[in-house]
């Protein structure tokens, strides 16, 4: 069944563990081998993943803007400059059970790879393949065979394996000297705030929404603490630890407060956190990849158990992303 990280529950009526279980393969500057993410200088540490070469214009990132997790790797190709390097493929905010689709192209058909379900990329490789049809997927473009679908390695290889092809000013995204602090950082905000809206909207039970609901706003009263004294999670300088908390805000009142249930407030009621997701997004490479007529579409749609009329919500209206935040 294609999913876009539809939950896997436990059991009936618990709470959802996701499957992170995804293609392994990583494209790499060095064959076998990766950069060592805590200085380029040393020698490249061995993979037991399948790699794949830097090549410029070989490949194709699938990556629909409604998806929160596709959402932040076009957020990092846009900042890394690599928009010329590596070819970006749009599937439409829907999908069925069987894949997500290019509905937003001429004819329903990609492009670049001629296919209209991503889930030809996947058979190509893998026939029959059983897994969620996710995005963001990259495509080897001449075989139209999937490379990989694992999200986090996606935006960290971006960064480490084609430093090669980043414009001039691209930003350091992992910064050598915050990054054990940054790992730690991240990793709370993926278990707690980007998983933890998804703990929260697929609850089997009370019992589970309830401890999910706590541990999802411990998590939210803690960045808005955070971010009281510095303009990112990290410091002074944008980091992938913001590209990766920013999906999940951008979705937030959209989506994620009445949808998921996540309503003991919205995000515009937290100073701290709402400057700081409109600083985000006006920042170029941010907000040009948020489009919140998708974002609804997707979720009040394809959650059928959870929404199970399809209506999509008027609201809230955009445009208070656009008004000043305060945080220069």
């Amino acid at each position: 069944m294609a999913q876009d990280h539809t939950p896997r529950y436990t059991k009936a009526g618990e709470g959802y563990e996701r499957d992170m279980t995804y293609v392994p393969d990583r494209i790499t500057a060095q064959p076998g081998a990766s950069r060592d993410p805590r200085g380029h200088d040393k020698k490249p540490a061995e993979i037991t993943a399948p790699t794949w070469p830097v090549e410029p214009g070989r490949y194709r990132l699938v990556a629909a803007k409604a998806c929160p997790w596709a959402n932040r790797s076009i957020i990092v190709r846009n900042l890394l400059g690599l928009e010329d390097v590596i070819s970006l493929g749009m599937p439409g905010p829907t999908h069925d059970a069987r894949s997500w689709t290019f509905d937003l192209d001429p004819g329903g058909v990609d492009p670049v790879l001629g296919i209209e379900r991503l889930q030809e990329a996947y058979f190509l490789r893998f026939p029959g393949y059983e897994r969620g049809i996710t995005v963001p997927t990259i495509v080897d473009v001449p075989s139209g065979e999937i490379v990989t679908n694992d999200f986090p390695w996606i935006t960290h290889d971006f960064f480490f394996e084609w430093r090669e092809y980043h414009r001039e000013d691209a930003p350091n995204l992992w910064p050598e000297d915050l990054r054990e602090e940054m790992e730690e950082v991240m990793r709370r905000v993926f278990t707690e705030v980007n998983n933890g809206v998804y703990r929260c909207g697929f609850a089997g039970s009370q019992e589970s929404y309830d401890a999910a609901y706590e541990r999802l706003w411990t998590a939210m009263d803690w960045l808005e603490e955070r971010l009281a004294d510095r303009r990112y999670l990290m410091g002074e300088s944008i980091t992938e630890a913001d590209v990766r908390l920013f999906t999940t805000l951008a979705r937030f009142d959209a989506v994620y407060h009445g949808h998921f249930k996540c309503n003991r407030q919205k995000l515009t009621e937290m100073p701290n956190l709402w400057g700081y997701a409109r600083d985000l997004y006006q920042t170029p490479g941010f907000g040009e990849t948020i489009d919140f007529d998708q974002i609804k579409a997707h979720y009040y749609v394809v959650h059928t158990d959870v929404n199970p009329t399809g209506i999509i919500p008027q609201g809230p209206d955009p445009a208070v992303w656009e008004t000043p935040h305060g945080r220069g």
